[in-house]
């Protein structure tokens, strides 16, 4: 299998060693550097047409995917992400992840990421992926990139975790979840008046046991601000 190290602490390169006749999956434009041993393809991925197109449409991923193979001998290559942030590896195959839109960089050989649909509730009040949502299969490496930081949290029987929409990036799928407010108590429409008062979005309550990849930035925020202080937003023109 393809050997994966995350190198730098501050916007990371992920470095990818592979033997002969091995390759790994990347997404568009994630190729920095390779070595002349090694072959890069335009692919739509295992899911073939339709799938890309789900995965582009509904979950801001590329159409088209690179496949990096070493075809002439052993090679290393790096990757990066296309926004400032973190890495982590995820080990799938006993345990497989749900990914936020956009979070997918690269996987491994024998790991695949489908689209699957949600619950109507999960689908409308969600931010993460509406009606579709990427989960891996297969057995092998996934890496995940964020925008900011990285951090994990691991969800425990009896102790559930309310967390921000917008700051996740995967979670195990035997985690239970389900779309709130900030101030659930309140009932759900008075959460959601907390929630435009406060500056808080909907979150998600999970519950179970399992894994939860946090990113520190949130991407929507930095787009509100960015377009707020534009200097045409600020002229009114």
């Amino acid at each position: 299998m393809a050997e994966l190290t995350i190198t730098g602490e501050i916007d990371p390169f992920l470095h990818v060693s592979l033997r002969q006749g091995e390759s790994i999956l990347a997404e568009s434009n994630a190729m920095v550097m390779m070595e002349e041993s090694l072959t890069l393809d335009g692919t739509l991925g295992k899911r073939g047409i339709f799938g890309s197109l789900v995965r582009r449409f509904a979950n801001e991923e590329t159409l088209f995917q690179q496949k990096i193979t070493a075809r002439n001998g052993a090679g290393d290559l790096l990757l990066a992400a296309p926004f400032p942030g973190g890495m982590h590896v995820l080990e799938v195959g006993e345990k497989q992840y749900c990914l936020a839109d956009g979070a997918f960089l690269a996987s491994t050989e024998g790991v695949s990421v489908k689209s699957v649909t949600q619950n109507l509730g999960h689908a409308v009040f969600g931010g993460t992926g509406g009606f579709f949502i990427q989960q891996t299969e297969g057995k092998g490496k996934v890496v995940v990139s964020s925008f900011g930081s990285i951090f994990l949290l691991e969800v425990k029987p009896g102790q559930p975790l309310t967390i921000d929409n917008e700051h996740i990036v995967a979670w195990e799928t035997g985690l239970e979840y389900e779309i709130s407010t900030p101030n659930s108590d309140r009932g759900f429409f008075g959460g959601l008046l907390s929630a435009a008062t406060s500056g808080e979005s909907l979150v998600l309550r999970f519950s179970g046991s399992g894994l939860i990849v946090l990113a520190s930035r949130n991407k929507k925020s930095l787009v509100a601000w960015l377009t707020e202080n534009m200097p045409n937003a600020k002229s009114g023109s």
